[in-house]
């Protein structure tokens, strides 16, 4: 049986993927299946260790980016994307999976394509409320469309809608329960505000917590991942403010974050502030209260991150702050509010936990399974 995973450009896309497909590894093991022959198709390998540990063979093609603004390289990209569909028309022929599993994105689209030529059952996944523009047209013709939020089932033909939560890794979604202060020299007395802004950072989180940064270690200690590009920045700024202050060890700082560290860090953190992307469905899988900072609808297209953001919210699970709101001012308010108020903290993890949903990779593994037993014969 070959299931083929497509999608790509960022973790937002790649790493529910992962999760999909240790599901599908493990369901094997379970039934006794013969291995499933799992591949990723994209222009980009992304992670090829994942990929690797996953028994999943990576699959290049030629993708070009969608934008919707003016640039000169959408003249460019046009060829890219006719050259990428007309290649992934090829290989898909070669391959002809049972079923194709898609994350969306512009990586997805010349499989879509040649996918809806050659008639091969697709299923789609869409993590946010309004889903991508790749999502919304192939869903038109998916056989089956998984949601991270209810939200996105209006874009949808309704029969072929499940709402089937986040699909997050298991070797992430379980985050450690002893020891993870001790893992990051931190004391485990003293109250740890997490930050993570997504794969790529976050410059305006960024920004706020150096801004604050003398004055929250007198208090709590500070877990930092700034995204590779703005690390060097953020990492000088702090080191100047914090000078010879007694309690600058309390802060940590970190580009990115690898397996190990990102569980440790889920057990670690007290409360988390992050962007309003996947990193949602992490925070609930570990059962933090945190601050939602979304990006502006000029960046994220449909305002999807504003849209997560509450109805995360709405759950009592988190608070949001808008970047026009972000002063640093606020944002200590609200993380003094959370952590200094035991009812109201325990009330938000208590939401947190509710608002996950661990079977949701199982489910779409399972699906996958039914319509591949289903085309092979």
């Amino acid at each position: 049986m070959k299931i083929l995973l497509i999608g790509g450009g960022t973790g937002g896309h790649f790493y529910p993927l992962i999760a999909i497909a240790e599901e599908l590894n493990r369901i094997a093991d379970e039934e006794k299946f013969a291995k499933f022959k799992l591949y990723y198709m994209s222009n980009a390998p992304y992670n090829q260790k994942e990929l690797d540990e996953q028994f999943i063979t990576y699959i290049p093609i030629t993708a070009g980016k969608l934008r919707i603004y003016f640039s000169w390289q959408n003249f460019v990209d046009i060829f890219k994307t006719a050259f990428g569909v007309v290649g992934a028309i090829f290989k898909l022929f070669s391959l002809y999976p049972d079923v194709i599993i898609s994350k969306g994105g512009y990586a997805a689209f010349p499989v879509l394509v040649a996918a809806r030529i050659l008639r091969i059952p697709v299923i789609v996944h869409e993590s946010d409320t309004v889903p991508g523009r790749v999502n919304k047209w192939s869903g038109k013709f998916a056989r089956r469309v998984a949601l991270s939020y209810p939200e996105a089932a209006q874009y949808f033909d309704e029969k072929k809608v499940s709402i089937t939560g986040q699909p997050v890794r298991k070797t992430i979604a379980f985050s450690a329960k002893e020891g993870a202060k001790a893992f990051f020299e931190l004391d485990d007395s003293i109250p740890t505000i997490g930050v993570i802004g997504g794969s790529l950072g976050a410059k305006i989180i960024n920004d706020s917590i150096t801004s604050l940064v003398v004055e929250l270690v007198q208090h709590y200690q500070i877990i930092h991942q700034t995204g590779p590009k703005n690390f060097e920045e953020v990492k000088t700024d702090a080191e100047v403010l914090l000078g010879d202050d007694v309690k600058r060890t309390r802060y940590k700082i970190f580009p990115y974050f690898n397996d190990l560290q990102t569980k440790m860090f889920g057990g670690a953190a007290d409360v988390i502030i992050s962007r309003a992307g996947s990193s949602i469905y992490e925070i609930a899988a570990w059962g933090k209260p945190s601050i939602i900072i979304p990006g502006s609808a000029a960046v994220f297209h449909g305002d999807h991150q504003r849209k997560n953001a509450y109805h995360y919210a709405r759950t009592g699970a988190c608070v949001v702050i808008e970047e026009s709101n972000l002063t640093p001012s606020v944002l200590k308010n609200e993380i003094d509010l959370i952590l200094g108020r035991k009812d109201y903290y325990d009330a938000m993890a208590e939401k947190a936990r509710s608002f996950y949903k661990p079977e949701a990779a199982r489910e779409i593994a399972a699906e996958a399974i039914a319509i591949a037993l289903e085309h092979e014969h």
